[in-house]
């Protein structure tokens, strides 16, 4: 392993080098691509160098972006550089934590639970109390949290729950007085070379502990090897060697019963805040095919950004096509292959519709103004500006005019904000409107001659939305739907909406 590494980028190196044919790397970009997977980015690492990374335009290496539950992981680690310092341990009890924020009866179950049995996802909850956290106005939610009734005897049930990682959040605050990201920051980022984070906060100025982390590709291969080195960086053990044991154990079974048809890594054990996976490799993970995979006997990790449903599919590609082909001593280069791989890598992109022309009828609407009411949204009109190479959509509402661009047969970069938009789970669950400008790219194609369709990638998140622009004489029907909807959650399920537009009377076509 190297002991040398500095606050800066990963060494590099070729595949070969370090024990792993380059065409074993291109078989597992080639497998994912056949299986139409969503790929955003990836990033391999052996005995401590890069040995393979690409990112699907429109995503490049400088992205942040929204990890969702891979943020957990991260939270444990703090959770571990707390009980390092002394600062509490982990079996003290949660309700010492929140005097003024317990129920009025506390139960049995309740004043039993420990910060292990947080850790572990083994409160003894029956449900996931970040349902609590949905109402809007919410402010305390360590409060609604505490107030669900805990139905088991704690350590003895899993039940993976997103409040439970938040009250970590609180401990580590209430107990060192700095948010967990300032927390780490001089003791884990910066030793690092980390920088640049950001972490959703609740009302109060927490940390959210579950999710909210946005971080680049890289800098969660750095966390990965961090783990596979057991805490030591640089020669430097940053965190005790048994504590990175303990923590990436399986601590408790999450092979329950209402669990047994579930894909098999999701059923390998769970430590703190850590997934257990076969092939005794141990993972950090968040919605949407997040990854970072730490294989510790092979001495390497893998780090995924992506849009799937089917993230068992992505950790089965692994398995099949990396992990066996792993070995010990350097390999004789692969020119070919190893010349093959990084043109792949380097030309790596999301596909998009080839490019048309505007269709006769449609150029007839450029600049146009099309009214619409819709109160709630706020919307009051649009337009779109349709040229040979992009087409500018315009969207007015009580803030004034918000713009995005879309390329024809390319991804075009913008920075907007519209009401339309639902870059992130947040915007959806907590019911979020967006209000400062997100990165995303966009391109559009016309299905039809009288349907064009703007697809938004939003380059801080893993999601998209389509906006299905529908044209029949003077109407618009506009429809804008995201890449989350999920008819398997009910939080995600047809979240679709619709708005109808009719062209302003004055700047109808031939009108003066």
């Amino acid at each position: 392993m190297n002991k040398t590494l500095q606050p800066g980028p990963l060494p590099r190196s070729t595949p070969e080098e370090q024990g792993l044919p380059s065409q074993n790397i291109l078989g597992f970009i080639n497998a994912l691509e056949r299986r139409n997977f969503a790929m955003h980015s990836f990033m391999l690492v052996r005995h401590g160098c890069v040995i393979a990374e690409g990112w699907w335009a429109p995503y490049d290496a400088g992205c942040r972006r929204a990890v969702y539950s891979l943020t957990k992981s991260f939270t444990s680690t703090a959770v571990g550089f707390a009980v390092k310092e002394g600062l509490f341990k982990v079996d003290d009890k949660v309700i010492s934590f929140f005097p003024d924020d317990l129920p009025e009866n506390v139960s049995d179950n309740m004043a039993a639970m420990r910060v292990k049995d947080l850790l572990t996802m083994s409160t003894g909850h029956a449900i996931d109390t970040t349902l609590m956290l949905l109402p809007r106005g919410l402010v305390n939610w360590a409060q609604a949290i505490l107030s669900v009734s805990v139905d088991f005897p704690p350590g003895t049930h899993f039940l993976y729950n997103s409040g439970a990682t938040y009250l970590l959040s609180c401990i580590v605050q209430k107990t060192s007085g700095r948010k967990v990201l300032d927390y780490l920051t001089p003791r884990f980022f910066e030793p690092l070379g980390i920088r640049g984070l950001s972490w959703d906060t609740c009302p109060r100025g927490i940390n959210t502990g579950g999710w909210g982390l946005s971080i680049r590709t890289e800098d969660l291969a750095k966390f990965g090897l961090f783990y596979a080195q057991k805490g030591n960086w640089n020669g430097v053990q940053l965190l005790p060697a048994a504590w990175i044991e303990e923590a990436t154990t399986a601590q408790v079974s999450n092979a329950t019963p209402e669990r047994v048809n579930e894909p098999t890594d999701w059923r390998q054990g769970y430590g703190y805040q850590f997934w257990r996976c076969q092939h005794g490799a141990y993972r950090a993970d968040g919605a949407s095919g997040q990854f970072c995979v730490v294989m510790p006997e092979q001495d390497a990790c893998l780090v995924v950004t992506s849009e799937i449903q089917d993230m068992q599919g992505v950790l089965d590609l692994a398995w099949e096509h990396i992990l066996p082909a792993m070995k010990d001593n350097p390999l004789p280069l692969q020119s070919a292959a190893l010349e093959q791989l990084r043109s792949r890598t380097n030309s790596l992109r999301m596909l998009v519709p080839p490019a048309q022309p505007v269709p006769g009828e449609a150029a007839a609407l450029s600049g146009k103004r099309f009214s619409i009411k819709d109160d709630e949204a706020g919307i009051r009109s649009v337009s779109f500006s349709f040229g040979p190479d992009s087409c500018t959509f315009r969207l007015w509402d009580g803030e004034g005019e918000h713009r995005v661009t879309c390329g024809n047969d390319t991804w075009i970069h913008n920075e907007a904000s519209m009401p339309i938009m639902q870059p992130s789970m947040q915007e959806i669950l907590f019911n979020k409107r967006v209000q400062a400008p997100v990165k995303l790219a966009a391109h559009g194609h016309w299905k039809d001659s009288q349907a064009f369709i703007m697809t938004w990638q939003y380059l801080e998140t893993p999601h998209s939305n389509t906006v299905t622009c529908t044209f029949q004489g003077d109407e618009l029907q506009l429809v804008v739907t995201t890449s989350m909807a999920d008819p398997n959650n009910p939080f995600m399920a047809g979240k679709e909406n619709s708005f109808t537009g009719i062209m302003d009377r004055l700047t109808q076509p031939g009108s003066k």
